[in-house]
């Protein structure tokens, strides 16, 4: 009765923010927003939210988050386009969706797979968010049962799962993340203070920001792919018939549905897994409980149902770890908690102590979120279907610019834009050589809570073993970390066995040259000694430790996947590499030739600023690259600047000056800052 008297409070609160105009009108940006990102293939929730955590700055609080909940329900959704229409993963969500919601739509049943993909989205969404609501109610007194010890081991058990995320190769995944822990790392210790790895530059001391990282690591590398296909995403619009028909086989198969639902809920409260696994279980198991299972490859239904009712469902799921705990449940989740950072939130136990009518706000905008979205779906459908025969030259300065003109929001330097081309082109060789990149990301984002936790956990420690030894020692191993400890060292076990079969290999009779990707992982190697010895030059006892370790241990990683690599034979799948297999090796054009297109709009900002640089870019980009004619090149060249500065306009931003500012005094927008 306590909990219920203080929850339906919280729960009427929360329902009178979501349901003001102004809540909604964000609530609805936020999902167009998604349905914009979800329809490019690659990009997903987390290149989404790192587009827009540049400019929640100075917003009201509850207004961003309903921004970024729409935002990240919707692109479950909406990335179901590419994977149906065009055959390519719209996310790391739907990559078990292409497998027969391809093949519907080359005989014709693009409708049906589209209207059964929506209406299971739309279910996974909301059951996630029930599921949510009431484990709130149960887990909040348990909540507030965790202290720095088991908040401690809740993010080391985050990091045991991004193993699961590596596909063929456990030790790519540990050693990602252990990269991530290293490059979040960089700079100012937060215990004393002390520089690390900032090689004297002022830029570093803060450490990279989040939004630099998310879009170099995940945005760069999928648009420099697309790129040099140089042709339109799909080859036609087609949807064919058979709305209604989607939407009967999804009740046709209900308790599909639901099975299916619950495994999503249950793989995003597993702090690290995330829509990267989830799908391929929710299809493992929709293939195990199907009788005639020759369908599946060729255009089964159930095949869409199964993984499109999982991958909404884990967004609920995810939200448990990353509302809760401050532990992201997925790659999207770890760019959400940078977001609620900067809206002034601390997820954790403080935010479900001090702000449960905000937490309940998050988790029913989310179930709005899923039903804009599949409504908003179904009834642009054919109008997006067209949106993918353009050519993707034709929407890449677009594309360069608003990831351009977000990364310069992070510090208000040009440094902003060359940390963003090294960091995403670490995300193009991570991408080629087949490294998980969430794995990265999550150990990234929480590089800092980890020291934070360690820091703090060892002083209260230390003082309660100066009063006596069981003291200290019951304080560091209370029974909720013995606890998870063993549910650590079990997620370590069994993502060792499982983690090759994660994904279907289809590759194991491919041979590929050795030489590339142990090169590769020699290179992070090497930063992770460089990391080594710097941290071990720290003069603060306290600022060395955790570096140390960190980059002790991913050296160790590396060392021994270099060793495995050595060993085994050209054939073996650790060796994948994008240039060999896949549509990269047929590209027409080069990576270096299309990375210089990126980078000539850095090197063009810093001499003439950027909106001169912009338009000089598009000119270049469009005649040269798109073979775009005159009249039409003018046209989008206008459209794309007056675009962009009334974006800056309306969010009082300022552009990145170059050289020629310095010497000649322009006017707003030509000046930047």
């Amino acid at each position: 009765m306590d909990l219920l008297g203080t929850a339906l409070p919280a729960l009427a609160e929360a329902f009178g923010l979501i349901f003001s105009l102004k809540q909604m009108g964000w609530l609805v940006v936020g999902v167009l927003l998604g349905l914009s990102v979800g329809v490019f293939p690659g990009l997903g929730g987390i290149a989404g939210l790192s587009l827009v955590l540049p400019f929640i700055y100075g917003m009201d609080p509850v207004s961003g988050l309903a921004m970024m909940v729409g935002l990240v329900a919707v692109i479950p959704t909406s990335d179901t386009f590419a994977s149906v229409l065009m055959g390519i993963p719209g996310s790391s969500a739907s990559q078990a969706t292409v497998l027969d919601g391809f093949p519907l739509a080359k005989k014709g049943e693009a409708a049906r797979a589209l209207a059964a993909a929506f209406t299971s989205s739309l279910f996974g969404g909301l059951f996630g968010a029930v599921v949510l609501t009431f484990f709130i109610l149960i887990a909040r007194p348990i909540v507030l049962a965790f202290g720095l010890p088991e908040l401690l081991m809740l993010t080391v058990l985050g990091f045991s799962m991004v193993g699961v995320l590596a596909g063929r190769s456990l030790l790519k995944g540990l050693v990602a993340a252990g990269l991530g822990l290293a490059v979040g790392a960089i700079g100012e210790a937060p215990a004393q203070g002390s520089p690390r790895m900032d090689f004297g530059s002022w830029y570093l001391q803060d450490g990279l920001q989040l939004v630099i990282v998310g879009l170099g690591i995940f945005a760069i590398p999928e648009i420099i792919s697309l790129l040099r296909q140089d042709r339109a995403i799909a080859k036609d619009a087609k949807l064919g018939a058979g709305w209604l028909d989607g939407v009967r086989a999804w009740w046709e198969n209900i308790w599909l549905s639901v099975r299916c639902a619950v495994i999503g809920v249950i793989v995003g409260v597993v702090p690290g897994l995330g829509g990267s696994v989830v799908d391929w279980i929710a299809y493992g198991h929709t293939m195990q409980t199907t009788k005639d299972k020759s369908g599946f490859g060729q255009g089964e239904i159930r095949g869409v149902i199964g993984p499109e009712s999982s991958n909404n469902a884990k967004e609920g799921g995810g939200l448990v770890p990353t509302l809760l705990f401050g532990i992201p449940g997925s790659g999207s989740m770890a760019v959400f908690i940078g977001g609620m950072i900067l809206l002034g939130y601390d997820a954790g136990p403080q935010m479900v102590r001090n702000e449960l009518p905000v937490t309940y706000t998050i988790v029913w905008s989310l179930a709005l979120a899923n039903v804009l979205g599949a409504g908003l779906c179904l009834f642009l459908s054919g109008g997006i279907a067209r949106l993918t025969t353009v050519r993707f030259p034709l929407l890449v300065p677009f594309l360069f610019m608003l990831i351009a003109f977000a990364a310069f929001q992070s510090k208000q330097s040009l440094w902003d834009l060359g940390a963003l081309v090294a960091i995403g082109l670490l995300g193009i060789f991570m991408r080629r050589f087949e490294w998980p990149r969430p794995a990265f990301l999550i150990g990234f984002v929480l590089a800092d809570q980890a020291e934070v936790y360690t820091y703090q956990a060892t002083q209260i420690a230390l003082s309660r073993f100066g009063r006596g030894f069981m003291d200290g020692f019951t304080y560091m191993f209370s029974p909720i970390v013995i606890v998870l400890l063993i549910i650590t060292v079990a997620s370590v076990w069994i993502a060792a066995k499982q983690s090759a079969a994660i994904r279907p290999d289809d590759v194991e009779d491919h041979v590929w040259h050795k030489a590339p990707g142990m090169i590769f992982t020699a290179l992070v190697a090497l930063f992770l000694g460089v990391m080594l010895v710097d941290s071990l030059m720290v003069d603060v006892l306290i600022d060395k430790v955790f570096p140390i370790v960190i980059s002790g241990f991913g050296l160790v990683g590396a060392l021994l996947l270099l060793g495995q690599m050595a060993r085994r034979p050209a054939s073996d799948g650790v060796f994948f590499d994008g240039e060999l297999y896949g549509s990269d090796a047929r590209a027409p054009h080069g990576l270096w030739t299309m990375l210089a297109w990126f980078c000539s709009l850095l090197v063009l900002t810093s001499l003439f600023g950027f909106v001169i640089a912009l338009a000089l870019f598009f000119v270049a980009f469009l005649r040269l690259r798109a073979n775009v004619g005159w009249m039409r090149l003018i046209v989008m060249t206008v459209a794309g600047l007056a675009a962009i500065i009334l974006i800056a306009s309306l969010l009082n931003r300022d552009f990145p000056p170059g050289l020629l500012q310095s010497y000649v005094d322009m006017p707003w927008p030509l000046r930047g800052r």
